[in-house]
């Protein structure tokens, strides 16, 4: 059986980033970015390192979400997003890293059901870890 749970400092980094005051809202909407969903957004952002990834995510805009991040009473969010983004750039960097050196198997299945499996380092990952 594997430990899936967080080392203490990464459970502790988790907490701290969603410990943050929501922007408030100037009007309440359905599809608006109420206080559970700029925590999604946040949680989504730590995990992706990407506002556009974490946007599609959430199935909003990057300009709302900046729109959000420059409203008045938002500073508290806006520094939660600067240590999700960190950490997100840490865990995608981790990951590319992982996959370049310990490489990916891909198994292909032709017609006729003949199967073929190769390994390896993957070489596009090597090069975007690097780019980071």
């Amino acid at each position: 059986m594997t430990d899936t749970s967080l080392p203490q400092d990464e459970a502790e980094l988790s907490v701290s980033i969603l410990d943050f005051t929501p922007v408030p809202q100037q009007r309440r909407r359905y599809d608006g970015w109420s206080p559970e969903t700029q925590k999604r957004f946040i949680r989504a952002l730590s995990a992706m390192g990407s506002v556009g990834a974490a946007c599609r995510a959430l199935g909003k805009g990057r300009v709302s979400a900046y729109r959000l991040r420059e409203r008045e009473g938002a500073e508290s969010f806006a520094a939660a997003w600067d240590a999700a983004i960190e950490k997100g750039k840490r865990r995608q960097f981790d990951y590319f890293l992982d996959r370049a050196m310990n490489g990916v198997t891909t198994v292909h299945i032709q017609r006729g059901g003949s199967v073929s499996v190769t390994g390896g380092p993957d070489m596009s990952l090597v090069r975007a870890a690097m780019a980071k």
